[in-house]
């Protein structure tokens, strides 16, 4: 399972974001599929990316003059959080997988989640609601609406966005000023934290993760639990990298289906399952 996942995670960042004349010339892909979001966390502005961000999207939108619903975004996220739920954050986002690769380096003390969890959990609700939400909507620069998450914040889009075409434009690099600077600190201190706790990002800021989570209990992947085969080993628990509980796994908000609760168990008796089915052994 950890191979088809890092197969899988590899691919889709490789397809989503495989446009090479942008990372060798430093310009945007501005073709008919950045109409498309990907359902991932994929920054608008990587050169490689061919298709939008659906968190951009719903910036976009609720920049317009006047407030119009978005129903466009709420419509794609419905449709992805209905069938996968936060299995996009385990298995189809870009930024999920440079967190996880972090992760492994052999460094430091590793640690599943922050001091303050129950409590820290919910910044990303508050990040969906002020900086997303809120903040796109409030917030001007000059006579337009800003994209408050994606100006101020987002870590993917200095990844992926700002530093390789700064990398390849020198017009932009004589540009970069005060905000660069704080966006590159947001992203090198959530890089460092990487190294010791599992996804801080994911767990603690990612507003995608936020509407995700509100999913969970009733998308169409889930990890079915057979409780009669179950011995309560806890290896289960003891492998999840967000320290949640048996009952937890697959329903929780905080539950990315990463599938290594499935690895661990040595009775097999979780499988990954469509909701409203139950998983069968061979």
């Amino acid at each position: 399972m950890r191979r088809l996942r890092l197969a899988v995670q590899l691919l889709f960042t490789i397809v989503t974001n495989g446009y090479m004349y942008g990372f060798l010339n430093g310009k945007i892909y501005r073709g008919s599929l950045k109409y498309v979001c990907v359902p991932g966390l994929n920054c608008y502005s990587c050169p490689g990316a061919v298709a939008a961000c659906p968190i951009g999207a719903l910036q976009a939108l609720l920049n317009q003059r006047g407030f119009q619903i978005p129903f466009a975004a709420l419509g794609f996220f419905f449709l992805f959080g209905s069938l996968l739920g936060r299995f996009v954050c385990g298995w189809l986002c870009p930024f999920g997988l440079v967190q996880d690769l972090l992760h492994k380096i052999p460094l430091f003390k590793k640690k599943k989640r922050l001091p303050f969890h129950h409590i820290l959990k919910y910044g990303k609700y508050a990040v969906l609601i002020l900086w997303v939400c809120v903040g796109s909507m409030l917030l001007f620069g000059g006579f337009a609406k800003v994209p408050a998450f994606c100006k101020y914040l987002c870590p993917s889009g200095t990844l992926f966005g700002a530093l390789p075409l700064i990398g390849t434009n020198e017009a932009l690099r004589s540009q970069a000023g005060g905000l660069f600077f704080w966006k590159l600190g947001v992203l090198l201190f959530l890089t460092a934290l990487s190294l010791k706790v599992y996804r801080p990002f994911c767990q603690y800021l990612c507003p995608l993760g936020a509407i995700y989570g509100w999913f969970n209990q009733f998308s169409l992947v889930q990890i079915h639990w057979d409780a009669k085969q179950c011995v309560s080993c806890h290896a289960c628990e003891k492998a999840c990298p967000a320290a949640l509980s048996l009952h937890e796994i697959s329903h929780s908000a905080e539950c990315i289906r990463c599938g290594k609760c499935v690895d661990a168990c040595p009775q097999k008796c979780l499988h990954f399952c469509g909701k409203g089915t139950k998983a069968t052994k061979n």
